[in-house]
């Protein structure tokens, strides 16, 4: 047989389940992820109009005016946009490298401040040791 659900029992796993979810919702890394997402879409956007107004006829013009997107095969009745596929390809090594500029970018901003925080921690101390000899001094 079948056991009721008693109304209390759902109500406080609702409420469970709607805590647990705020909770995980409230956390630092799911916000940057979220806004990781939605600026990496902007940025993709950005790259695709670069690659597709701007290099891509660039390069077509370096290669004696070929468009890429209008590349292909046709083999039967079915077409195979190559030019296209090497259209992406660019586009994916244009958002690589600007990701690993950025990255080092980023990773040389916080090395420096990490430098920084490292020298001042170390002069902290050095003034706490020569108050601490002082205060030695003081009491003998």
């Amino acid at each position: 047989m079948k056991k009721k659900a008693n109304k209390k029992e759902l109500v406080k796993k609702g409420n469970s389940t709607l805590k647990e979810f705020k909770q995980f919702i409230s956390k630092g890394n799911v916000i940057d992820l979220a806004v990781g997402v939605i600026i990496g879409s902007a940025f993709g956007k950005i790259v695709t109009s670069m690659v597709n107004d701007i290099l891509t006829p660039i390069i077509g013009i370096l290669i004696g005016g070929l468009n890429f997107s209008s590349l292909h095969i046709k083999i039967g009745d079915a077409t195979i946009q190559y030019g296209m596929f090497l259209q992406n390809v660019i586009d994916f090594l244009i958002v690589a490298s600007c990701i690993f500029i950025f990255i080092k970018i980023i990773s040389r901003i916080t090395h420096k401040q990490e430098k920084e925080e490292k020298k001042k921690k170390d002069e902290q101390i050095l003034l706490l040791e020569e108050i601490r000899d002082l205060l030695k001094e003081k009491n003998l």
